[in-house]
């Protein structure tokens, strides 16, 4: 048995997500996922749900209208369509679980050095708008909610998630107290970015050397900020097996980069909080696979 403490790895897959058939969105990834950490006979690890966020948890990095008109389902088409996820109370009470998975998160990371959620990463979401399959942007909460608790003062986010972060980069402008990092591919959605703290855009079809290299990069310059928690999305999207991600990173360096990032992050005695981020590969056992790892990564370094 472990010496150290669990990691606590949050998952909220159960609240299901009620799409039509042919819908894009790959929501069968999250219990995939959570069954292979069930199966994957590691010591060490606690599985639990979260408590759902707030109204006033989530007011402290959404527009409290914004945030209100999402539970009573007031939001316009435009805005559904924006988000691209049927409005319904499963969506609702599944984005609060989520939300509320990054914050227990980063409770269990800055008591045990690191935790996951295995949903999060919705970074597409602003202060007043959801977008990209985005409801609420959990990191972004997650952070107010440490601050505002007086557990951290700055935080770091790394986001290697194909997609750019522009729903944290535009929440947290402007903020010194938290630095956003984002490595993306230039082409890619979101098709405006909003500039974050350090953004690394990198070419259709580039592979795993400019994807370590920009991860190094990031990293540095995110933990050169002294945070005293990082936020790392991992994301499964710039695999070569991916349909929306336009790079070819194998799933070799996609493993490094769990090990630079969770090494570095040790080295510095950061606690780090491991959201999922996006993945929607062309074989979904690619994603979960993929995603696994990020997550056995952060439980093997544990208590040791």
């Amino acid at each position: 048995s472990s010496s150290g403490p669990l990691v606590k790895i949050y998952h909220t897959d159960h609240f299901g997500l009620t799409l039509p058939p042919e819908h894009r969105f790959p929501s069968s990834k999250y219990s995939l996922l959570r069954q292979r950490v069930a199966s994957s006979g590691l010591a060490g690890v606690e599985l639990l749900v979260p408590a759902a966020a707030t109204e006033a948890q989530l007011a402290l990095a959404h527009d409290a209208s914004y945030v209100r008109r999402v539970l009573a389902g007031e939001l316009s088409a435009a805005e559904v369509r924006r988000i691209g996820l049927p409005w319904s109370p499963a969506l609702v009470e599944r984005a609060l679980r989520s939300v509320g998975g990054t914050i227990e998160a980063s409770r269990a990371a800055l008591a045990e050095e690191r935790a996951a959620n295995l949903g999060g990463g919705t970074h597409h979401a602003g202060a007043g708008a959801g977008e990209g399959y985005c409801v609420f942007n959990d990191v972004a909460v997650a952070v107010r909610v440490a601050q505002s608790e007086g557990r951290v003062q700055r935080a770091a986010v790394v986001d290697t998630d194909v997609h750019q972060g522009n729903g944290t980069a535009a929440i947290f402008r402007g903020d010194p107290s938290v630095y956003t990092f984002s490595l993306h591919g230039a082409r890619n959605f979101p098709f405006r970015k909003v500039a974050g703290d350090l953004d690394i855009e990198l070419p259709d079809g580039a592979g795993d050397d400019e994807f370590l290299w920009a991860v190094e990069i990031g990293l540095r310059a995110a933990l050169g900020q002294h945070p005293e928690l990082v936020y790392y999305l991992a994301g499964a999207d710039a695999h070569e097996g991916d349909r929306l991600g336009r790079l070819r990173v194998s799933r070799a360096a996609l493993a490094e980069r769990d090990r630079v990032v969770l090494d570095a992050c040790q080295r510095a005695a950061v606690p780090v909080v491991v959201v999922m981020g996006g993945g929607y590969g062309r074989d979904i056992r690619d994603t979960v696979e993929i995603q696994l790892h990020s997550v056995l990564e952060a439980v093997r370094r544990s208590g040791g």
